[in-house]
């Protein structure tokens, strides 16, 4: 299941420079993207994965979300995305156990995502 959160929108500041004009309310985005993600969680059977997906760079809409879920969450687990590119032979390295798109290094718009399976 593929959770696309609402977000800020920080990942497309490079093609849409107007967004950093824009008022963001991160606690309320926060607790949206948290909400989501719970209700979403519920609909997995065990062995179901879930991907939670931003197109933002920040911390708070992305790791911050998934360490708080997984907290909350205890029959879920992340799985890195590093392993599953690995198994599909897709030649991309991370750093840490989330897909993280910078545009300066990826020549793209800045995503985030993170896999997480229900036990």
């Amino acid at each position: 299941m593929l959770v696309d959160a609402p977000c800020s929108g920080t990942g497309t500041l490079r093609r849409n420079p107007d967004i950093k004009w824009r008022a963001v309310d991160l606690p309320q985005l926060h607790a949206a993207q948290r909400a989501i993600l719970d209700a979403a969680a519920t609909l997995l059977k065990p062995g179901g994965r879930l991907v939670y997906a931003t197109c933002s760079v920040l911390r708070e809409e992305n790791e911050a979300v998934v360490e708080e879920f997984l907290a909350a969450h205890g029959d879920f687990s992340q799985i890195p995305v590093n392993e599953i590119f690995a198994r599909r032979g897709v030649p991309l390295t991370l750093d840490g156990a989330a897909m993280r798109l910078w545009p300066h290094r990826h020549d793209t718009d800045g995503f985030f995502a993170a896999v997480v399976e229900k036990a």
